[in-house]
């Protein structure tokens, strides 16, 4: 039996947005295209990436004003990547030890080739999982 690759189950269209790009526009363009990321990134270089998660805990939380507080106010830098080529299970353990539900997948040749998450990874591991199931339903609108 071969090891499925992070390659099989990553998210290839990753979404762009500048570091300028208010809370409110990410939070729109997040809910148009059905994710829960953006990648921000100002001009070929990648500064780091926003989850629907940290525009409510370090902002609305703290009460900033999503009109006017950007996304490179509150971007993690700390980028965490796996290679296309890597295990599903290794990347599953670099999540746990970095404490990360999203690693961005980088090719040595193309840069950033995509995304995988935690629910993606979590579905191909163990589908009968409460985790598995969850990442399977369709989500709530």
């Amino acid at each position: 039996m071969t090891m499925q690759t992070v390659r099989e189950v990553m998210t290839t269209s990753v979404v762009y947005l500048p570091s300028e790009t208010t809370l409110a526009e990410a939070a729109r363009t997040m809910r148009e295209q059905d994710i829960g990321d953006v990648v921000v990134a100002d001009g070929p270089e990648l500064t780091g990436v926003v989850t629907d998660r940290d525009i409510v805990v370090r902002a609305v939380a703290e009460r900033c004003d999503p009109a006017a507080t950007t996304i490179g106010e509150i971007v993690s830098t700390g980028l965490v990547t796996v290679h296309p080529d890597d295990s599903i299970h290794s990347a599953a353990l670099l999540m746990r030890d970095q404490a990360v539900r999203r690693v961005l997948v980088c090719d040595d040749n193309q840069g950033l080739v995509g995304i995988v998450s935690i629910g993606d990874l979590a579905e191909e591991i163990d589908p009968e999982s409460v985790l598995g199931g969850i990442s399977k339903a369709s989500p709530n609108t």
